[in-house]
């Protein structure tokens, strides 16, 4: 784009002040490398978010099991983040869990879900939906960081 403006130059003559702006195709090349990768971004995002929903998870389970001498370590242990993944829909999504089992064979996933739920033998301790209710706020606003950070490299670069 170019632009033309008369101004004088003090003396009362007139002269023309060119100016040159070919940003637009500079910018229009940003946008597409931010497209290219938008879904690695939206991943990066995904993940600071999990990570913080999975450290108040564990928090609280540890609050849970604090002064029980039955505690193995073994569903602490197993607490984690999935591959982070698109779905059909293209939804990137990760999912916060337990995995495998404790050495007598009983699956960490069935122990989280007494200690949250209860049973009609276990009193029921939450300690899953109170981490995600806790962290919503805060998983947002570092997936928009992520996002944001991101993004200013992309378009500065």
């Amino acid at each position: 784009m170019t632009q033309d403006s008369r101004i004088t130059n003090g003396h009362g003559r007139r002269r023309m002040a060119r100016m040159t702006f070919k940003a637009g195709e500079e910018y229009a090349l940003k946008l597409s490398q931010l497209a290219a990768g938008g879904e690695e971004i939206a991943k990066k995002a995904v993940y600071a978010a999990a990570d913080i929903v999975t450290d108040k998870i564990r928090e609280n389970l540890k609050a849970n099991l604090a002064g029980s001498e039955r505690s193995s370590g073994a569903l602490e242990a197993s607490l984690g983040i999935t591959p982070i993944q698109s779905d059909k829909d293209g939804f990137i999504n990760a999912k916060v869990g337990f995995d495998g089992y404790d050495g007598k064979g009983v699956p960490n996933q069935l122990k989280a879900r007494v200690m949250e739920s209860g049973s009609s033998a276990v009193r029921k301790r939450p300690f899953v939906r109170p981490a995600v209710n806790a962290t919503k706020k805060a998983a947002v606003e570092a997936m928009q960081q992520v996002i944001d950070e991101e993004t200013k490299k992309i378009m500065k670069g």
